[in-house]
């Protein structure tokens, strides 16, 4: 029996696909490096990243699953989760790139809203708590 050697650390079943040239995840190997954000991108990230988090804070317990975003490719609407959305600018933050992933499956359209809503339902939300515009 071959010993299978594979990039994965030591404790951790080998890659099932290891020497495989059909293995599913080669295509992943394709994806062009990223371009690393310039500083008025990454600052633009991390105001994404704690608007993010804002906006679960306040609409996650009225049942907002995430955000629903039009995608300008397929100009299909596409269903992240908070935590998909989340991971996705935090990639970016490391490399530049927003790896490939699983959309929400058979996603209810009113369990998202859009950063529009989110933005003026934080506003509105702080308009009625303080009594002042944000």
């Amino acid at each position: 029996m071959e010993h299978v050697r594979d990039h994965l650390p030591p404790g951790l079943p080998p890659d099932p696909f290891a020497g495989d040239p059909s293995d599913p995840s080669a295509a992943l190997d394709a994806i062009e490096p990223g371009i690393p954000l310039d500083e008025s991108e990454r600052m633009a990230v991390e105001e994404d990243l704690a608007d993010l988090a804002v906006y679960e804070a306040l609409l996650a317990q009225r049942g907002v699953r995430g955000l629903v975003v039009m995608c300008e490719d397929c100009r299909e609407d596409h269903y992240h989760d908070w935590e998909m959305l989340r991971a996705n600018l935090l990639q970016l933050l490391v490399d530049g790139t927003v790896r490939p992933h699983e959309p929400a499956v058979d996603p209810r359209p009113d369990d998202y809203v859009t950063w529009d809503y989110c933005r003026g339902y934080t506003d509105a939300h702080g308009h009625f708590i303080t009594g002042t515009d944000h």
